[in-house]
């Protein structure tokens, strides 16, 4: 991996009771030893693999403003690093969820792209084994579930600042209450979301299908060819390309996919990040509530499963061999 840090600071809040949050700063930067970049790596790795929320920088924002004199000279990354974890812990410490963790600020550079990566790490408890064998407690730094965390695309913020996307971060496994706070402390506003252009170009998709007149397996056929770019697009860690896309299609009728999507105004970006979750439906059907979860390929949907919306029931003909087995001993009272 072609990372290169640039400074990078550490810091720690510490918890002392339920009204307490204290803060343990350090005098100097992180020396970049094989270890450090090693961290860093790492959590540019867990980080980049993870769904996204975008973001930009508010007018007022305090944290965007100290970054501009850090990025122009005029205070040093340190100065800037201990200040802002201040800033975090006057926010963090207005919730009941807050907990000790490390406090990283870290400026890299990776495939010619300037980030500040800004995350709070929790420690967890393990075991080791030393060279005598013996067995001793350790901790380490659980960088796999980190969900406090927001990085800036410096190079784009810096050279497009009408940008909707320079900003990234995670909304957290804790609930709504995290992202609240971190974009608070960030001084950012929700940008391009990402669900919503995945969720058009799905209608998009149907709609140019519909336009076409396809029948059932033609526009399945379709929709896996979507899916088919689109995942491959994932996978790779790029964007949707509108463009692309439409170029991996074949036309239907006279008008390209894109030039379809611009007429009927979608409003769909030139590129934007790929949904798992909202791409599934392009060829399964998925969904749980009430204690019941159903996930089926859409090909089936009127072959095998079959749908009353009148009654809302489902029709299924020919359940899965596993299946089948588990409700003849149940109803068997074996």
């Amino acid at each position: 991996m072609s990372l290169d840090i640039d400074q990078i600071a550490l810091h720690q809040l510490i918890k002392r009771d339920e009204q307490t949050l204290d803060l343990v700063l350090r005098d100097s930067l992180l020396p970049s030893t094989p270890a450090v970049t090693a961290m860093m790596e790492e959590l540019h790795r867990v980080y980049s693999a993870k769904s996204k929320a975008y973001g930009l920088f508010n007018e007022e924002s305090e944290l965007a403003d100290a970054l501009r004199n850090c990025r122009k000279g005029e205070d040093d990354f340190l100065a800037f690093s201990r200040a802002a974890t201040g800033r975090l812990r006057d926010e963090l410490g207005k919730y009941p969820f807050a907990e000790s963790g490390v406090v990283l600020f870290g400026h890299y550079r990776y495939l010619a792209v300037n980030y500040l990566l800004i995350a709070v790490l929790s420690s967890q408890n393990s075991m080791r084994v030393n060279e005598e064998l013996d067995i001793s407690s350790t901790q380490f730094l659980d960088i796999n579930h980190a969900d406090i965390v927001a990085r800036v695309d410096l190079t784009e913020w810096e050279t497009n600042p009408e940008s909707t996307r320079y900003l990234t971060f995670l909304r957290g496994r804790v609930g709504r209450k995290v992202a609240d706070f971190f974009m608070d402390f960030l001084g950012a506003s929700v940008g391009l979301d990402t669900k919503a252009q995945n969720r058009g170009l799905l209608q998009a998709v149907d709609d140019y299908c519909a336009e076409a007149s396809l029948d059932k397996n033609e526009r399945q056929n379709y929709r896996q060819q979507v899916y088919s770019y689109c995942n491959e697009q994932l996978q790779a860690g790029e964007e949707i390309e509108l463009q692309g896309l439409s170029e991996e299609l074949a036309p239907l009728g006279e008008k390209t996919f894109q030039a379809f999507t611009t007429e009927q105004g979608y409003e769909l970006e030139e590129s934007f990040p790929a949904d798992r979750s909202t791409l599934r439906q392009l060829t399964k059907f998925a969904g749980s509530g009430g204690g019941l979860t159903l996930n089926f390929d859409a090909m089936l949907l009127g072959e095998r499963i079959f749908w009353d919306p009148t009654t809302d029931t489902l029709t299924i003909k020919g359940t899965p061999p596993n299946l089948r087995d588990q409700l003849q001993r149940r109803t068997s009272g074996k």
